[in-house]
């Protein structure tokens, strides 16, 4: 009788992986427009829609999709605003803080669904501070004490115009120790992480290379082994993309199509992608026709490194949800078949099934 060969870590990987997506394939919509990258459940005072409600907004027209809260709550100082309680960080003056409760909400409105409906959802971490070193020891915790529910971590914010300078504490740095221990952590653990830093200051002089694109790039090198979300390619409402033409090695500042192209093309941030949610940022791609084939050719060039997301804040109803998707209409027509489906559903199956299976595997080998 022949002798079986023992199977391998990796075959055992590539079946678990399987298996994953099978499950989650089998309860989702065969044919949904997108699988939702960036998605807020709540608000900046931690309402929002029931997730039951949600899942019928999604209904056949979206997959899949991440769910996170917002990690920061907006302070009611009644002094600031008297009787009016503020629901967003520009409709008040007050501090914010973090709100570290938000990942047992998530959690627990995850768990409230059925296991077959759960299949859908990919919850992140989001309620650690970055500028503080026991932010790798809060998501530990939040792994150990709700194992077999999150996926990654984030959207989490570095530097985010007007945000930044209301967060009450040490203000957030991309060359703090702090943020490095959640990205190593991230990469040990398998975690996909999203994380919000702004490319620039806001109301930036044109001619001046971007404030935080040197060390961005310096903090993705670092963490080789995570995988990295940069969430809206590094744009704002305010901050807009260098239109200034150049490379990064010549005199002039680069133009955004450069930025993205410098970074698709550096072997050492080959673990870096971007998503393209928020409207915020699809009026820049469509805004003229060089701007979108700008959009398109870099896309179709690179199909794997992009991800599609709304980017809404507990929406009321699949009209306003779908808006984000619509206002993108002609950069789906203007991608190649497979470029447009890897960034509206196949590049989300790729990063979060091997997440789920990797933060499992995590989560089993270092149970309490």
């Amino acid at each position: 009788m022949p002798s079986r060969r023992p199977v391998g870590p990796a075959i055992l990987a590539a079946c678990a992986l399987l298996a994953v997506h099978s499950t989650a394939v089998a309860q989702a919509p065969r044919s949904p427009l997108f699988h939702d990258a960036h998605f807020h459940l709540t608000n900046y005072v931690q309402e929002g829609t029931d997730i039951r409600d949600y899942l019928k907004i999604m209904g056949d027209k979206i997959g899949r999709s991440t769910l996170f809260g917002i990690p920061l709550q907006q302070t009611w100082s009644y002094q600031n605003s008297g009787d009016q309680g503020p629901t967003y960080y520009l409709s008040s003056d007050a501090p914010l803080y973090y709100y570290s409760f938000t990942d047992a909400f998530i959690a627990m409105t995850y768990r409230s669904l059925p296991t077959a409906e759960r299949a859908r959802f990919d919850p992140m971490i989001t309620g650690f501070n970055p500028a503080d070193m026991y932010a790798a020891d809060h998501i530990r915790r939040v792994l150990r004490t709700f194992p077999g529910v999150f996926s990654g971590i984030g959207e989490f914010t570095i530097h985010k115009e007007f945000v930044s300078s209301k967060v009450a504490g040490e203000t957030a740095s991309l060359t703090n120790p702090a943020l490095d221990s959640v990205l190593s952590l991230a990469g040990q653990a398998g975690l996909v992480v999203i994380l919000h830093n702004d490319l620039d200051v806001p109301f930036a002089k044109t001619g001046q290379s971007p404030a935080f694109l040197g060390q961005i790039k310096a903090l993705f090198r670092r963490h080789p082994d995570t995988r990295i979300v940069w969430a809206h390619v590094g744009m704002g409402r305010v901050v807009h993309p260098p239109t200034t033409g150049g490379s990064t090695s010549g005199e002039r500042p680069p133009a955004m199509l450069q930025i993205v192209q410098d970074i698709l093309e550096d072997p050492g941030l080959a673990h870096v992608s971007f998503d393209i949610s928020w409207d915020e940022v699809a009026k820049y791609v469509v805004a003229t026709p060089q701007t979108l084939r700008n959009a398109a050719t870099v896309i179709n060039r690179y199909p794997d490194r992009f991800l599609f997301g709304t980017d809404n804040v507990a929406p009321a109803d699949q009209r306003t949800h779908l808006a984000v998707y619509q206002m993108y209409q002609p950069l789906w027509d203007a991608l190649t078949p497979e470029a447009s489906a890897k960034v509206r559903t196949g590049n989300y199956e790729r990063l979060f099934d091997e997440a789920r299976v990797r933060v499992r595997a995590w989560e089993k080998a270092n149970a309490r």
